[in-house]
């Protein structure tokens, strides 16, 4: 039988009818708006009822004010993406995040440089959850708090971190150093940059996840002699994706370079589009930078990706040295010499030395006091382990200026008759270099030191 004049049809579309017509009128609750929608011009922070959530479509349908029914849109009803409303349940609690929304609802900003990461929380270390392609418009939601993008020279960048939402719906961070903060009621908000990102370059990505320290950091941790003062400087190298600044950072480079893309240019090697510089990965964990100098000079730069972070190496090392000065300090506290004085160390690393005239001024300066802290900072190379414990540094105090440091290799006796418990021998500054004691004087000052009991 067809169903044309088959009254039980038509009075179950009625029903199914009436059924749809009353959700769409019933309200879900009430939302604020937090990207401007071009087609009605209704500006991102207004309050809108909301009828209908659609997981499957990802859409909300929202009621169109009145003040915004125009000729070219009279329909009361408006689809919109799921992720550009704030759904807040009753009209009071959208009212209340509105008011908390004003400052920004209204912000936007467009992104100056390709590839600029969306992050996960507002951390350069962070995971990313997008990237931007140059000249993409995505709308600011609040400002965060969050670790400051860092320069080469370790100052933080100006800028801040923002809570953001892209076109298509992606909610994270963005740090604003390369970021054109605007304001924007109505019109058209160039949605055609927006997109899924840029085009993925999964071996840039690799190099971008890893931490490029300077070579020499490397050749530290293969000879096992460590320099703190270097190692706290952290050289490295830097894409500065956060921020579209690449850093060079060495013991005698430091320079910065402003880009908009990383392009690949070749096998395993990409150019910094505006710049002189590029980076080319020799191997899994070796890369190399090239650039240009101010006097037109090429210069290049090797970097490493250590197996173990910089603070690692550092904390090994202290730890070392503190364990170095735990073994002499429980050899004994006082030390005496019938020529050179009578020598005091603490448990904390602090000394007292009286009666030291004969070492001034050629080895002691004459400001010096008799006090100070002793420190182990220096390495001996491998032809000095056979003779030497290490190197002893007493930085004294001195008479209304700063502290002035005299260099010791030192060794613990057990062979007390024949000469002293504790044996100092003056290190001159020009015999060490990059951290490490190479040899010693020919005619240096050695002192014997005898344990007091």
């Amino acid at each position: 039988m067809s169903h044309k004049k088959n009254p039980v049809f038509f009075l179950t579309v009625f029903f199914l009818l009436s059924v749809l017509c009353a959700s769409c009128q019933r309200k879900l609750g009430w939302g604020v708006l937090l990207w401007t929608n071009e087609e009605t011009g209704i500006p991102s922070g207004t309050v809108l009822p909301v009828y209908v959530k659609s997981n499957i479509e990802k859409k909300w349908i929202v009621g169109v004010p009145k003040a915004f029914r125009k000729k070219d849109f009279k329909e009361d009803k408006l689809e919109i993406p799921l992720a550009q409303l704030e759904l807040s349940g009753s009209r009071g609690g959208a009212k209340r995040y509105a008011a908390e929304f004003a400052e920004y609802a209204l912000k936007y900003a467009e992104t100056l440089q390709d590839g600029l990461p969306i992050r996960s929380s507002p951390d350069n270390s962070a995971a990313r959850v997008y990237r931007l392609r140059i000249g993409e418009i995505i709308k600011i939601i609040s400002i965060a708090e969050g670790a400051p993008a860092i320069s080469a020279t370790g100052d933080p960048l100006p800028g801040s971190w923002y809570r953001i939402l892209t076109a298509d719906g992606t909610r994270g961070y963005c740090f604003s150093y390369r970021l054109r903060l605007f304001d924007h009621t109505t019109g058209p908000l160039n949605a055609g940059q927006s997109g899924s990102g840029t085009v993925e370059d999964s071996l840039l990505q690799t190099v971008q996840a890893k931490v490029w320290s300077a070579h020499v950091y490397y050749t530290m941790l293969s000879s096992g002699k460590f320099d703190i003062d270097a190692l706290s400087k952290r050289w490295g190298f830097s894409t500065g994706e956060d921020t579209g600044i690449a850093t060079v950072y060495t013991s005698d480079i430091d320079r910065s370079f402003q880009y908009t893309v990383i392009r690949s240019v070749g096998e395993r090697t990409w150019r910094f589009d505006g710049t002189s510089l590029t980076m080319t990965l020799v191997s899994d964990n070796n890369l190399t930078v090239r650039f240009i100098d101010n006097d037109g000079m090429a210069v290049t730069a090797d970097f490493a990706a250590l197996p173990v972070s910089v603070d690692d190496l550092i904390n090994q090392e202290k730890n070392r040295r503190d364990s170095l000065y735990a073994g002499l300090y429980a050899v004994g506290r006082e030390f005496s010499s019938a020529m050179f004085g009578h020598l005091t160390l603490t448990e904390e690393a602090d000394f007292l030395w009286d009666e030291f005239e004969m070492l001034v001024p050629d080895y002691i300066p004459v400001s010096a006091l008799g006090r100070g802290k002793v420190e182990i900072r220096y390495n001996i190379s491998d032809e000095l382990t056979e003779f030497y414990n290490g190197v002893l540094s007493f930085r004294f105090k001195t008479i209304g200026g700063a502290d002035r440091t005299v260099n010791f290799l030192y060794k613990i006796n057990s062979e007390i008759e024949t000469n002293g418990t504790l044996i100092l021998e003056y290190i001159s500054p020009e015999k060490i270099h990059d951290g490490i004691v190479a040899s010693k004087g020919n005619d240096a000052l050695v002192i014997y030191f005898f344990k007091v009991d």
